[in-house]
């Protein structure tokens, strides 16, 4: 692979297989791809098939049965904290939010920044500004029941983005929204894509949404099988 082209590369698995409990389960087979920097993807394939497996592995969540892991050119498993690069430089989004169900949507926000330096006024004003930014702003004291479905997926979302991270990955990030509220989602989204130049991969089961990608991942049994391009 040429340097310019790894250059562009943000994160990367090379020959990435993953085996689950006795040896009986293969999530992932000889998986070898690439996401460069700035670029929208999605993952599609029916359950089961190692979507969210793969967004761990991109997300440093797992570790690969064998095979390599890359971010930003350096291999994860050299890497001492993923801790702390999952906290500075991958937001997640998840089907089921998980938002501390006691804390505010302020305060959810700003679970990510205490891996910063940044002191407690200026982590509650990023908190507001991102809140405000995904139209939340006359919500910033409601706990998450307080909040709709499509509201809290928001605070998922503002909280993804609290550390400027260069990815975002997000699962099913409109899955337990109905249609309305999903395209609000995906507008969001794509809007940090395209404003930001933040690097973006979402697993889907949904061809609509996979379709707001510039490019679609499908898998079966462990594999990818296609890596398709869209037209602009």
């Amino acid at each position: 692979m040429e340097s310019s082209q790894t250059n562009r590369e943000l994160v990367a698995l090379r020959d990435v297989c993953k085996t689950y409990a006795d040896g009986n389960v293969q999530a992932l087979r000889n998986v070898s791809l690439a996401v460069a920097r700035g670029e929208f993807v999605s993952i599609m394939g029916p359950s089961g098939c190692g979507k969210s497996t793969l967004l761990n592995m991109l997300g440093a969540l797992d570790r690969p049965t064998s095979g390599e892991v890359y971010f930003a050119d350096q291999p994860l498993s050299a890497m001492k904290n993923l801790e702390k690069l999952r906290a500075r430089r991958i937001g997640f989004v998840f089907q089921s939010f998980y938002l501390l169900p006691n804390l505010t949507a302020l305060e959810n926000v700003q679970l990510p920044m205490f891996e910063s330096d940044r002191p407690l006024h200026l982590r509650r004003h990023e908190a507001e500004r991102l809140l405000e930014r995904v139209g939340l702003a006359d919500r910033l004291e409601h706990t998450p029941h307080q909040l709709s479905i499509g509201q809290r997926q928001r605070v998922a979302i503002a909280r993804a983005m609290a550390n400027a991270p260069d990815l975002i990955l997000a699962d099913e990030p409109t899955g337990s929204l109905d249609s309305g509220s999903g395209t609000e989602i995906m507008d969001l989204l794509g809007e940090l894509n395209e404003t930001q130049g933040t690097t973006l991969v979402v697993v889907t089961h949904d061809q609509t949404v996979a379709e707001r990608a510039g490019r679609i991942i499908r898998m079966l049994d462990g594999e990818v099988i296609a890596d398709e391009q869209l037209p602009l």
